[in-house]
């Protein structure tokens, strides 16, 4: 089983006529893809401490997310805690699944901006997802990708990626390694 960092990306598709990202959902994506995270959870981060300046100085630092299923699976929200140099941060994920398109659409939003980012949507293949935006980081447009590691159930890995290039090279800037509340 390749690791987490050998795991590939999918290639990023845009419509010609509208610049928009291409996104389709693999043949098993489901509403029970997230099923595996519901309950709580301790995490392992790590972070670049700047992204897309070529920094390689990691931030490392403990936070704790809880996760529950909604509109009868369709959906799922979580509350993420930390702590950045003393002060408190919360964050929160909303997860819907649209049966029509199987894909997932995930918004987030935290205590730093109090506003839903734009989604990033995507889905699950053989344990390992893939989720797509276009967003504005510092002035430069670039690709977001979220990838679930679910392989491990019980000890799934979160990843976050940007791509200034319309995904022809990343860099990886967040990991999160989760493992249950209680379980160490």
């Amino acid at each position: 089983m390749p690791s987490q960092d050998e795991l590939p990306i999918p290639p990023v598709l845009f419509d010609a006529a509208t610049g928009e990202l291409l996104i389709t959902a693999s043949a098993s994506s489901s509403k029970h893809d997230f099923d595996f995270y519901e309950g709580k959870w301790q995490l392992r981060n790590r972070k670049l401490k700047a992204k897309l300046e070529n920094c390689t100085e990691w931030l490392e630092f403990d936070s704790t997310q809880e996760m529950y299923r909604v509109l009868q699976g369709l959906g799922n929200i979580d509350n993420y805690l930390a702590t950045f140099d003393g002060v408190p941060f919360e964050g929160m994920s909303v997860r819907l699944f649209n049966p029509k398109t199987r894909l997932w659409s995930i918004y987030w939003a935290d205590s730093n901006a109090g506003k839903l980012d734009p989604p990033v949507v995507g889905s699950f293949d053989q344990g390992v997802a893939h989720f797509f935006t276009q967003d504005t980081f510092n002035d430069k447009d670039v690709v977001v990708v979220f990838r679930w590691d679910a392989r491990d159930k019980e000890n799934p890995v979160w990843s976050q990626a940007f791509s200034a290039d319309k995904g022809q090279t990343w860099e990886w800037n967040w990991y999160m390694y989760f493992s249950r509340f209680g379980s160490n």
